[in-house]
């Protein structure tokens, strides 16, 4: 019941939800002939601006992904850990399993094994299988690691965990029996900092090695903006939308991890 009202309750303040139930509130007045009929509508509509601004939406995801911007070469460690969320499973009329924006996370991680930054990788996700059972992730970042080049022997499945905290919950139980502690802890940049405080609240040596960054220093200083991308800008746009969707659900997260002192 946590994790289904966990993922629909905040739909209800995420800005296009908001601004649905906004309108939905909008046609309720105009039933009633109200004269605050276009408040909600102008409520709204200002929601999905204010979202899809650029000024907001670089802020938004800066303050979260450039909390643990890497400074030269990462460390060695004794295992590396891949949050999952990276990939869809191969289902009809996929011919094979596929990445989606996350897919950095794998792609990366393989990149730390070949640098010998750790000898071992740890998959870390199942699926919570909304629509019948499906395979967990884990299985697919193995099979996607092993097509990069990581033999099967240097990779472990974790094939329970269905939020972070499971991630890291089951994840540790894995460490302590190998004796191991030291991670390289593989997610995407805007997920990192809750994700380590959840794994350094259990006592795990974390190193941050975020990837999949939205806001890289061009989208800060905008010296490569050409004018009609300047202009292009002020226009509201999904893709910036999206992605302050997910700023907000990551706070959101940050703070319910907190309270319930998981993180």
């Amino acid at each position: 019941m946590f994790l289904f009202l966990s993922k629909l309750l905040p739909v209800f303040v995420y800005p296009l939800g908001l601004a649905c139930v906004l309108m939905v509130v909008s046609l309720g007045l105009a039933w009633w002939r109200s004269r605050w009929t276009a408040l909600p509508i102008v409520l709204a509509l200002g929601i999905l601006v204010i979202a899809t601004n650029p000024g907001v939406n670089t802020a938004l995801l800066k303050s979260l992904e450039w909390h643990y911007v890497p400074e030269g070469r990462l460390p060695k460690a004794e295992a590396i850990v891949i949050l999952g969320g990276a990939l869809k499973f191969q289902e009809a009329p996929r011919r094979t399993l596929e990445v989606t924006e996350r897919g950095d996370r794998i792609l990366y991680a393989a990149t730390l094994y070949h640098d010998d930054r750790a000898p071992l990788i740890i998959a870390s996700g199942g699926r919570i299988g909304w629509h019948g059972d499906e395979p967990p992730e884990s299985e697919d970042m193995a099979i996607l690691l092993r097509r990069l080049d990581v033999p099967q022997g240097a990779i472990i499945e974790e094939p329970r965990s269905l939020n972070t905290y499971q991630n890291a919950l089951y994840t540790k139980a894995i460490l302590d029996k190998k004796g191991l502690n030291r991670i390289l802890l593989v997610t995407s940049a805007f997920h990192m900092p809750r994700s380590v405080a959840i794994f350094e609240k259990l006592g795990i040596d974390v190193i941050p090695a975020p990837t999949d960054f939205y806001i890289t220093d061009g989208s800060v200083t905008g010296t490569q903006r050409t004018l009609v991308g300047n202009i292009l800008d002020l226009v509201p746009e999904t893709g910036r939308l999206a992605s302050t969707t997910e700023a907000i659900k990551e706070y959101i997260g940050i703070l319910i991890y907190r309270l319930r002192g998981w993180a």
